[in-house]
């Protein structure tokens, strides 16, 4: 028994210097600050937007005027053939404006532009059906609405019902989805305006769509691109 005592000591103090020299060093050593860092870090490069005169590139440039995005503009010579050269076909195959480049990113179609920086910006609603709305909006004003108000048998067959429709929708609002402008109005309001100044469409008889395009026209993102075309 004598023997075995001294066994049982040295294990049991070297169980507590065990236990110390565990305990110590995982008190001085600061936690990692790791989740303190941004989920997206903004991209260091600035955004490049290529367009030309005549094109739906205000509507991109409106965006990100609201938005507050820095972005270097490219003029593409559209009569000279300027988006045809390689360089460009490069970004957009197929030769169309307005395009983006966003670091690594290539985007092209306008629609598919205004859904991909609400995104990013976080600037789509976080609910699921005002995010699926303005997604809504932005097809119907590239698919419906922009082919009803530049060809000239559907202004006479289409334009009167589609404008009667979204006159009663936007009676009681002051935007397309929730309480503050999207890429929904953003898109919406474009072409409406495109109409207004290019056809010319007359609005005089849709007093709620009027009121809405009056309201966008006032916003100064609106003035310093789309509202100088």
């Amino acid at each position: 028994m004598m023997q075995k005592l001294p066994i049982k000591l040295l294990a049991f103090t070297n169980a507590i210097a065990f236990i110390s020299f565990s305990i110590l060093p995982l008190q001085a050593t600061p936690i990692p600050q790791t989740n303190l860092t941004p989920a997206s870090t903004p991209n260091q490069t600035k955004l490049k937007l290529y367009g030309g005169v005549k094109t739906r590139t205000p509507m991109v440039q409106w965006y990100l005027e609201e938005l507050g995005i820095a972005y270097d503009y490219i003029s593409l010579n559209i009569s000279a053939g300027e988006n045809l050269k390689p360089e460009y076909l490069a970004i957009n195959p197929m030769g169309k404006v307005p395009a983006i480049l966003d670091g690594n990113l290539k985007l092209w179609e306008s629609g598919a532009i205004l859904l991909y920086l609400a995104e990013k910006y976080q600037k789509k609603p976080t609910l699921l059906d005002e995010s699926a709305q303005v997604t809504q909006w932005v097809f119907f004003a590239n698919a419906t609405l922009s082919p009803t108000l530049f060809t000239e048998e559907k202004r006479k067959t289409e334009m009167p019902r589609l404008l009667t429709a979204l006159n009663q929708i936007l009676e009681n609002k002051s935007f397309l989805v929730g309480n503050n402008l999207s890429a929904a109005d953003i898109a919406v309001a474009s072409y409406l305006y495109y109409a207004k100044i290019l056809v010319p469409v007359d609005y005089s008889q849709y007093s709620a769509i009027n009121s809405y395009l009056n309201k966008m026209a006032v916003r100064a993102a609106f003035k310093n691109t789309l509202g100088k075309r």
